[in-house]
């Protein structure tokens, strides 16, 4: 797909944020994995010092399928007046990446880019070279997959292989009636004979 990124990158995704409204008060840039790091490096030194946050995006059928989201914030330098206190300047920056690519970790540039890496990596899979500990801070460790992926199982991939009850329609129950304890015998005996064979 041709970029929507102007000047466009070869080989690019169609940019959902550039397809939307600007925003009036951040500017909105794509990179190339392979430019990400300089890239970060010119906005900091620039004054961009607090990275507000960083994310990804799971875009199933685009290639490329994340897109990693960093938002930077530039404070004034010194002293300003309370009409441009409230209007600091921001970026956000989108790098796509394929599934197994690697980014460049920026904790060294943000401290507070260490949990946010980790998290990126723990929901999403995304490897980021250089990160000092990287490792799951949400999931336990023993985890499998990545459950902010689209194309994650809806109740894990362990309850998946288990079975649900073919329970029948509610519309047969009157309201208020009080719970027979019935379906949780139900689940039990469906559970077992699923074990079974």
């Amino acid at each position: 797909m041709p970029s929507t990124q102007n000047p466009p990158i070869a080989g690019a995704a169609v940019d959902p944020p550039s397809v939307r409204p600007a925003l009036d008060d951040a500017a909105i840039e794509r990179v190339a994995p392979a430019e990400l790091r300089a890239r970060l490096e010119a906005l900091k030194s620039d004054g961009y010092a607090m990275l507000l946050d960083l994310g990804a995006v799971d875009y199933l059928s685009r290639k490329p399928r994340f897109d990693v989201v960093y938002h930077l914030l530039k404070l004034a330098p010194k002293p300003a007046p309370v009409a441009e206190v409230g209007r600091p300047a921001r970026v956000r920056v989108l790098c796509g990446i394929d599934e197994g690519d690697r980014l460049p970790s920026v904790m060294d540039l943000w401290k507070s880019a260490d949990w946010a890496e980790r998290e990126v990596f723990d929901l999403f899979g995304i490897v980021f070279e250089g990160h000092i500990d990287l490792r799951r801070i949400q999931m336990p460790h023993d985890w499998v997959g990545y459950p902010l992926r689209k194309d994650y199982p809806m109740r894990g991939p362990a309850r998946e292989r288990s079975p649900r009850p073919a329970f029948a329609g509610k519309s047969n129950v009157v309201a208020g009636t009080p719970p027979s304890g019935r379906t949780f015998e139900a689940l039990q005996e469906e559970v077992k004979r699923a074990r079974e064979s």
